[in-house]
């Protein structure tokens, strides 16, 4: 049957077309969770410094301009010690059941406030 196979090149590229755009959106997905991830360091990191200093405001303020959106900081005093949490969905939550996690430690200064 000389004519039989006609257009099953057209499915075949289709079908690897939607395959390949669902790759790259997982690529990019993961590419922006890893980047969250890194945002969410830098949020807690800087979270735990400020605390240090006995400026708890200003760290809550870092997290909402460091971290993703949508972040949440958590924050643990044992004496002197901070540790600090920020906790986010990556790539505005395109990854569903994902989250970013990232942990800091800190000692609070002499006269540091509370």
């Amino acid at each position: 049957m000389p004519g039989g196979d006609r257009g099953s090149v057209t499915v075949e590229a289709a079908l690897g077309i939607g395959a390949l755009t669902f790759v790259s959106a997982l690529l990019l997905a993961g590419i922006g969770a890893a980047a969250d991830q890194v945002r969410c360091t830098d949020a807690a990191r800087e979270a735990a410094r400020l605390l240090a200093r006995g400026d708890p405001a200003r760290a809550e303020q870092a997290v909402r301009e460091i971290a993703p959106s949508g972040a949440r900081l958590d924050v643990v005093r044992d004496g002197d010690a901070i540790t600090t949490g920020v906790e986010a969905e990556p790539a505005a939550g395109l990854l569903p059941g994902i989250r970013v996690r990232s942990h800091a430690f800190a000692i609070a200064e002499p006269g540091g406030g509370p």
